[in-house]
């Protein structure tokens, strides 16, 4: 029977590239500085990386000059967003759901907190969880493993729920959580997850199935 639901934050709740050239607006500017080593095309392309994937894993992919990437970090430690979030158009479906939900995010600190206090998501999660690549080694399977002790949920008895297959989806598999990969825009083939949705009504159905066979 399954009991709570653990979900991932960026592009599984909201899709983050509406927010990404106003959150990293900074670091672009940064970036001028370096345009010797940086072309257009690959500035393109760092933005694009930059709207479903960690910082600190574009700069590796990118091979950014260590300078550059220390003075980024330095200025995205600072940074939050206050504006208001729109979430995908479906997410009221996964307000909708009574089970015990969790968030469980990664990225900087000051600005994953603000992301979602201005997405006005804190009261719709048990507990909200932000891990700071920056300060902590955690991953998202310590976290799990962690949610899973506090709460003694057996791993059967949760969905992990995200849009990336080598992220949180990866870490739930490797735990045997059940995993529901949410791809809007049809980017993964389904390799290895429970369930593969470019929606939340999938998720609703599963719940009152599992509810009904309990």
């Amino acid at each position: 029977m399954i009991k709570a639901l653990i979900f991932d934050f960026d592009n599984t709740l909201f899709p983050t590239r509406t927010i990404t050239d106003e959150v990293f607006e900074g670091v672009y500017a940064l970036m001028q500085d370096y345009r010797g080593s940086i072309s257009d095309e690959k500035l393109e392309a760092i933005k694009k990386e930059l709207a479903g994937t960690a910082f600190q894993k574009v700069a590796d992919q990118f091979g950014l000059p260590e300078e550059l990437r220390k003075r980024s970090v330095e200025l995205l430690n600072e940074t939050t967003y206050d504006k208001p979030i729109k979430l995908f158009k479906d997410y009221a479906l996964v307000k909708s759901i009574s089970l015990p939900k969790f968030l469980v995010t990664f990225g900087f600190m000051k600005l994953q907190q603000s992301k979602i206090d201005s997405a006005g998501l804190r009261q719709d999660f048990k507990e909200v969880i932000v891990v700071d690549p920056e300060i902590s080694r955690e991953t998202k399977r310590d976290v799990f493993v962690r949610l899973m002790h506090k709460y003694s949920y057996k791993a059967d008895e949760l969905v992990a729920v995200g849009d990336d297959p080598e992220s949180e989806i990866g870490a739930a598999r490797d735990l045997g959580i059940k995993t529901y990969l949410f791809d809007p825009e049809s980017h993964f083939k389904s390799r290895g997850v429970t369930w593969h949705e470019a929606h939340y009504d999938k998720l609703i159905e599963i719940l009152e199935t599992d509810k009904i066979q309990a």
